[in-house]
């Protein structure tokens, strides 16, 4: 079992890294803000493009035009924020105090919403709260993928084997 979790863990290390080295290299303008380790704020006078988080928190004040994205983090929308995209979070939870604005979608993957009563959401809302739905977006494509190769391979080894003539 402690394989299986240092495995799982050593995984999404890797995914979050190259997820981050994607990003950063199509980042199509200044306005956008992608870290990995280090929170994200948004000041009340900002405006920001697009925000990306890897293994960080995300608070903001201020506008993004874009969408807002954590992995392995939470995002706060403090009194007035705006998001005029969708807000993300994997493995992480989502606050959106009073007077907050969220044009897009609101979705949390295995953390929680938190919503003030005056928050605006202008699309859907979705909370997959629990760790299963991390296995079960991450480690089941894993496993059909393994039972894939090793089908190949059994496949591939039973084509391979010299035929035994049969005793006379």
């Amino acid at each position: 079992m402690r394989h299986l979790i240092g495995a799982l863990r050593l995984l999404a290390l890797v995914l979050a890294f190259v997820l981050a080295l994607a990003t950063v290299a199509f980042a199509d303008g200044s306005h956008d803000r992608t870290q990995f380790g280090h929170n994200i704020t948004v000041g009340p006078d900002e405006n920001v493009s697009e925000i990306t988080c890897f293994g960080c928190s995300v608070r903001i004040r201020g506008h993004v035009d874009g969408d807002v994205t954590t992995f392995g983090g939470s995002i706060v929308l403090e009194d007035g924020a705006e998001v005029s995209g969708d807000t993300t979070s994997f493995a992480g939870e989502i606050r959106l105090d009073q007077g907050v604005k969220v044009d897009g979608d609101v979705t949390a993957f295995a953390g929680n919403i938190r919503r003030a009563p005056s928050a605006s959401v202008g699309g859907d809302v979705t909370n997959m709260g629990g760790p299963g739905w991390i296995l079960l977006i991450f480690v089941l494509p894993l496993v059909l993928f393994a039972a894939f190769v090793a089908f190949i391979i059994w496949l591939i080894r039973r084509l391979l084997q010299p035929s035994v003539p049969a005793a006379a």
